[in-house]
């Protein structure tokens, strides 16, 4: 299935709800009212109502009936929890978005901090913050992002690439790792709590893993250096 990207939706039902294809077997999973939509670097979108389905993401205005966005779950490359107030002001679910054409990439949106205002278009979006109206409901959407994204892996094309498939424990990827780091540091938290899940790109998160591991080691050696006698200076690699 060839990555779409952002993509606006207008089919509503009498009842206000988006129409789903059932035909498929699309189910709604979850909804949330009072959600906000912020595109990009562009300003939020006034509430509306959030629909996710077993195949896609999909805010439909509460103001505008002729308003709505969507984005199916195989173009979302990484969805996270963001509670810092300095990558936005408001607590969010976080979502990185494929766009497939790298015509398309080349010219879209990036994550300045610049709001921008001119008319663009939906398929150069790269980034999507879903703000709700009250922040306790953050944890159960993305507890559903994360059941949704399961139910659409990453078509896998041939044996070679069967082989290398993408379903990883958070333990797993401590353990790689730190197997191929050496250190015997060991990363603090869960991964999924503290950058998301990635729909399958598992280099992605070993990444990200590999720099809590390195900062983690860069800050004690920063205080070593404060402290060449290693007084009230601890360090406690792993057992």
């Amino acid at each position: 299935m060839a990555v779409v990207g952002l993509r606006n939706f207008t089919e509503r039902a009498p009842d206000g709800r988006p129409v789903l294809n059932a035909d498929d077997g699309e189910q709604l999973m979850h909804v949330q009212q009072a959600i906000s939509i912020v595109l990009g670097n562009r300003p939020a979108e006034p509430t509306g109502t959030l629909y996710i389905t077993s195949r896609q993401v999909i805010w439909l205005s509460d103001f505008d009936k002729s308003k709505g966005y969507a984005v199916d779950f195989l173009s979302i490359s990484l969805h996270a929890i963001s509670r810092d107030p300095l990558a936005y002001p408001l607590p969010c679910i976080y979502a990185q978005i494929e766009i497939g054409d790298s015509e398309a990439e080349e010219g879209s949106e990036g994550s300045d901090s610049e709001v921008e205002t001119e008319p663009f278009e939906l398929s150069t979006i790269k980034e999507m913050r879903l703000v709700p109206s009250d922040p306790v409901q953050l944890d159960r959407l993305f507890e559903v992002f994360c059941e949704c994204a399961e139910l659409n892996p990453e078509p896998v094309e041939g044996e070679e690439e069967e082989e290398n498939n993408w379903t990883f424990s958070a333990d797993q990827m401590e353990a790689e790792a730190l197997d191929e780091d050496g250190s015997g540091w060991n990363s603090s938290g869960n991964l999924t709590d503290s950058i998301g899940h990635s729909n399958g790109h598992h280099e992605l998160a070993q990444t990200v893993l590999q720099l809590e591991i390195n900062d983690k080691r860069f800050e004690d050696a920063v205080e070593m250096e404060r402290d060449p006698a290693g007084v009230g200076c601890h360090c406690y690699p792993s057992a």
